[in-house]
């Protein structure tokens, strides 16, 4: 029996492919013109409705940045293509054939052709003496661990080795679920040291807020949203200072981390300036340095693969 229109979900891009006509529409689009680029971001909404984000100067991290034009709309699909329209502001978008045509209120037209951009930093090889938590052989690393397929299943696992000052590589792929909305969409997250929480969820082409893909949450949202479509493959790479305590066990610094979400910095030295958000039940109390990796489960199929950490004190040797 198929599961019902608001349950469907896909793990493996080729099935989505084949079974689902907006998979091939979602995603990334952009236009070769120099002298006014555009990007646009399209969304599947489940059932032939999309939203598409016109983007001024290009896509996130590459011609867009914040404080440019960003303007959403809302179409469907029309037969064999799919027409988005806002009648205030005098845009219109259509789908065909693979691509975009947007003509904006000036008059002006732009083509735009889909692109799959991939994060610069996939499959990054460990340095030496990193310690890999997963390569796509064993779970044994992790407490609760569970693999399949090669990928490890975001089950609550936490790393068995605590960590102080490090740099972490991790590789996500959330799962394609168009009817979805919020933060049923591809929900886990990666929690530094069991505690601060970088967020894991299908946010493609929303707002980017702390609750949300490359958010720090509870704490701080992104500087702009880097997140890919669901069933790409993305990165966080993390750098990540302990918080520091005096003779007495006194914290006299919080931890602080800078993020980079599919190779662009997204956090920059941020203070980690709150105790927890939803951490992981841990064992030891706060007032260490030191602590695990924690993979959250949400419910939600969302993989990961190539985990490995750097300590820091290992760096240059």
């Amino acid at each position: 029996m198929a599961a019902p229109a608001d349950k469907a979900t896909w793990i493996d891009p080729e099935v989505a492919l084949r079974e689902d006509p907006d998979f091939a529409v979602q995603g990334e689009y952009r236009s070769a013109a120099e002298a006014s680029p555009m990007g646009v971001q399209v969304v599947a909404l489940g059932s032939g409705a999309f939203d598409a984000y016109l983007l001024e100067g290009g896509l996130p991290g590459a011609g867009w940045e914040p404080g440019k034009t960003r303007t959403r709309l809302t179409g469907a699909r029309q037969g064999q293509a799919i027409e988005w329209s806002d009648e205030t502001k005098k845009i219109q978008c259509r789908w065909e054939e693979g691509k975009l045509l947007v003509t904006l209120a000036d008059g002006a037209k732009h083509t735009l052709t889909r692109l799959e951009r991939k994060s610069p930093t996939l499959g990054s090889k460990p340095p030496a003496g990193a310690v890999v938590l997963f390569d796509g052989t064993s779970a044994d690393a992790w407490e609760k661990g569970k693999m399949e397929n090669g990928f490890l299943q975001a089950t609550s696992c936490m790393s068995k080795q605590h960590f102080g000052d490090y740099t972490l590589h991790v590789e996500f792929r959330t799962p394609y679920k168009p009817q979805a909305r919020g933060q049923g969409r591809g929900n886990s997250g990666i929690y530094l040291n069991g505690r601060w929480e970088t967020q894991v969820l299908d946010s493609f082409g929303l707002e980017g807020r702390d609750n949300e893909c490359g958010g720090v949450y509870s704490l701080s949202p992104p500087r702009l949203n880097m997140c890919l479509p669901p069933l790409a493959w993305q990165t966080y790479d993390v750098d990540f200072t302990g918080a520091k305590f005096d003779a007495e066990g006194k914290r006299v610094a919080w931890p602080r981390v800078t993020v980079r979400l599919n190779g662009v910095v997204v956090h920059q030295d941020l203070e980690l300036k709150k105790d927890c958000t939803a951490a992981a039940p841990l064992s030891a109390p706060l007032q260490t340095a030191k602590g695990p990796i924690f993979l959250q489960d949400h419910g939600n199929p969302v993989v990961y693969r190539n985990i490995w950490v750097m300590p820091r004190e290992q760096a240059g040797k």
